[in-house]
């Protein structure tokens, strides 16, 4: 049997690779683990939880005037940039130091560098080789910003976490999620914010009234909205002001552009084709239903492959190999069906299951409830926010197939009723459950009435 340095060598300490890391090395496996910019990955650092702290403050300029109407009066509120960074850079740091700690725990050895494979069973790590029996590619992604005159000074969600000073003028390229947040985030901090995006409507892949919806709030939040347009140069002025063309013909001036037009899985310069690594045309690993690679001992899991890019799916997929490596060997089983999610635009969204759109041409006949209101919060408040509520039914064996919030604390609601949508609940079953009053979320267990079939 071969000697190797180590049982499972992972390149990448995101989500996925150091959850994958941690349960192997729980199994006795030997692992190593080798990450090159910051441990926690994309999520912890420059992803899901800065931007999640930074949503967080962007709502509290508009919670203080909302007090009024309650009552509470503490004057006009003022931001100061540099705290918010600071202390966001204080709980990242800290993060950091529980993953390393989490791993070394385990059992894990942590190698601080750029891995590059060298061959099916071999990783080279700051001119050193190490051996494995296997390798574990969880990489992630990668901000990708279009070539074009000036794009070099475009930002993206790379740096916006960390720039020196506040923007007072900020242009959003894109109409994703990341995008989308990102402008609620600047409006709601105080910055003048347009969101420049390609297409006629934002959020692409969304059920689409959803989105019909989302786009009218986000403009009543200050968000100046761009569509049906693109940025085609950028010139950066003496006193450092950026100017915009668009394809339109307007001119738009900014402190900073921020390109949010997705995002790449990151496999340059990892050796990975001079391994015999299959790749798709994007980049991404091409792997099997076990994560598998055309190289036998390579396998990848996570962004990297392009399946869903959410960070709890990449836990999933880490969890779900090393069950398959090293304990039963059963086929992996990851069920990507009815995968909750959420926007943390303003106000949120959240979604699970399928929108009208797939659910019309997936089943014969559907019914569609919805509630649109304005919340309790906001007969005080003077906010003209309004929250939708979406339910769709497979009419033949009235399963939910589907469920769509706009609204406060959306992503909260969505994750309990995802577990019921998991389970098979009917729209029967939501029928007799009884709702807790006043709350937004017992709606969803009081529609009665189809909206339509």
């Amino acid at each position: 049997m071969a000697e190797f340095d180590y049982d499972l060598f992972v390149i990448g300490a995101g989500s996925g690779g150091v959850r994958a890391g941690r349960m192997a090395a729980a199994r006795g496996v030997k692992v190593a683990i080798a990450e090159d910019l910051y441990l926690g990955g994309t999520c912890v650092n420059a992803g899901c939880v800065p931007k999640k702290l930074y949503v967080y403050a962007s709502h509290y300029a508009e919670g203080f005037h909302e007090a009024k109407g309650f009552g509470l009066d503490a004057g006009e509120p003022r931001f100061d940039w540099a705290t918010l960074r600071d202390n966001k850079k204080a709980e990242i740091s800290r993060l950091n130091g529980i993953y390393g700690n989490l791993l070394r725990n385990a059992g894990c050895d942590i190698i601080d560098g750029r891995a590059r494979v060298t061959g099916p069973h071999s990783v080279e790590v700051a001119g050193r080789e190490y051996s494995a029996e296997r390798i574990l590619v969880a990489t992630g992604g990668w901000p990708f910003v279009p070539e074009f005159p000036g794009s070099e000074h475009a930002i993206t969600s790379n740096e916006v976490f960390d720039l020196d000073s506040f923007p007072r003028r900020v242009i959003v390229v894109g109409g994703g999620y990341i995008a989308v947040e990102f402008a609620g985030i600047f409006a709601g901090l105080g910055a003048t914010t347009d969101l420049v995006y390609r297409g006629d409507m934002i959020l692409r892949g969304f059920d689409r009234e959803i989105r019909e919806f989302t786009q009218q709030e986000v403009a009543k939040k200050g968000v100046n909205l761009c569509l049906n347009t693109n940025i085609t140069r950028i010139d950066k002025q003496p006193d450092g002001t950026l100017v915009a063309e668009l394809t339109d013909g307007r001119r738009l001036e900014a402190d900073q552009i921020l390109y949010a037009t997705g995002r790449q899985p990151k496999t340059q310069g990892l050796g990975l084709e001079e391994a015999g690594v299959r790749l798709a045309d994007n980049g991404a690993i091409v792997v099997d239903d076990n994560f598998q690679s055309s190289v036998p001992s390579i396998y990848a899991i996570g962004d990297v492959i392009d399946r869903i890019q959410l960070t709890p799916v990449a836990l999933a997929e880490g969890m779900a190999l090393v069950r398959h490596l090293y304990a039963d060997g059963a086929p992996v089983s990851v069920d990507y069906e009815l995968i909750p999610t959420a926007v943390f635009c303003q106000p949120n969204i959240g979604t699970v299951g399928l929108s009208e759109e797939q659910a019309r041409e997936r089943f014969e006949r559907i019914d569609v409830y919805r509630s649109e209101f304005r919340a309790l919060k906001h007969t005080l408040s003077g906010s003209d926010e309004r929250t939708l509520m979406k339910m769709i039914v497979d009419s033949a064996t009235d399963r939910v197939v589907g469920i769509h919030m706009v609204g406060a604390d959306a992503g909260e609601i969505i994750q309990g009723f995802a577990v019921a949508l998991k389970a098979g609940a009917t729209k029967a079953t939501f029928d007799s459950t009884i709702g807790i009053h006043p709350t937004a979320a017992e709606e969803f267990v009081t529609m009665r009435e189809v909206a339509r079939h």
